[in-house]
């Protein structure tokens, strides 16, 4: 986080609507850069016992009058409910960042006011241990500082990267907001192939979990693309090889299969901002 960024927060504030396992990861994070916890005020009906115990947090406090920013982590059921609370901010200098799922920046617009500065990010699980990514937009009215900021804000828990525009936000859901699931899954159903060639189940699962997080940190930081990478531990004729012919099978491997899987979240995805 940038000492500029710091500061206005540290002078306006920062409130948290909503704080369950996203928001308090991006809270500590926020912390471990040197943000003062008497800088942040916590709105949550229902804090988990590591909220209660930071000493010094406005926890279900009265607001500060012109926070710099308000950061939107309620359910997208609660929204109706939650976001009203916060009216009163709307077409003034507070930015509203919102991590929600499934809510469009046209909605906040609505209940916020037209020229409220909003931006719209999607995070993902892995921002738990500061593995996540998130991708953001922003309405007419986020300037490329509240952008900046937001960007300083999400860094603490992953890489970000900024779309074209909200248009993009349903793909990214069916890519890497709703991704984590698809790669738990591989992990799971490999550790169970794994059994059924012979191998304990607690075997299999350990074998499962290192092979995915190695593989997946070798891509991170190899200079090949993935395909090379592919290509470079695949033998002609060799074990590999044989079950690449089978999950790259064009019409039930992996490619049709992930195809499918990722327009179906995305289309949920329209599904649920379109209400």
């Amino acid at each position: 986080m940038t000492g500029s960024d710091m500061k206005e927060l540290e002078a306006r504030g920062l409130v948290l609507l909503g704080c369950g396992k996203m928001g308090s990861a991006m809270l500590e994070g926020w912390l471990a850069q040197g943000l003062p916890v008497g800088s942040v005020w916590v709105n949550d009906p229902y804090p988990s016992d590591w909220l209660a115990g930071l000493e010094g947090l406005n926890l279900n406090a009265d607001l500060p009058d012109n926070p710099a920013i308000v950061l939107v982590a309620v359910k997208p059921q609660m929204m109706a409910d939650a976001l009203p609370t916060l009216a009163a901010y709307g077409n003034g200098e507070t930015l509203f960042l919102s991590v929600a799922a499934g809510t469009s920046i046209a909605t906040y617009e609505d209940m916020l006011g037209s020229e409220t500065p909003i931006i719209r990010a999607m995070p993902n699980t892995p921002a738990a241990i500061a593995r996540g990514i998130s991708a953001m937009c922003g309405n007419d009215h986020a300037t490329a500082g509240h952008l900046d900021m937001a960007q300083s804000l999400l860094s603490a828990v992953g890489q970000v990267v900024r779309l074209d525009g909200e248009h993009q936000m349903d793909a990214v859901t069916g890519v890497s907001g709703s991704g984590p699931a698809y790669v738990f899954h591989l992990i799971e159903t490999l550790a169970a192939a794994g059994a059924a060639q012979g191998l304990s189940d607690e075997l299999a699962m350990q074998l499962a979990k290192a092979t995915v997080a190695g593989a997946g940190a070798l891509a991170m930081q190899a200079d090949d693309d993935p395909a090379q990478l592919r290509v470079n531990v695949t033998s002609p004729g060799g074990t590999t090889a044989a079950a690449l012919e089978v999950l790259m099978n064009e019409e039930n491997g992996f490619p049709a299969l992930l195809n499918r899987a990722v327009a179906a979240a995305a289309n949920r995805s329209k599904e649920l901002a379109n209400g």
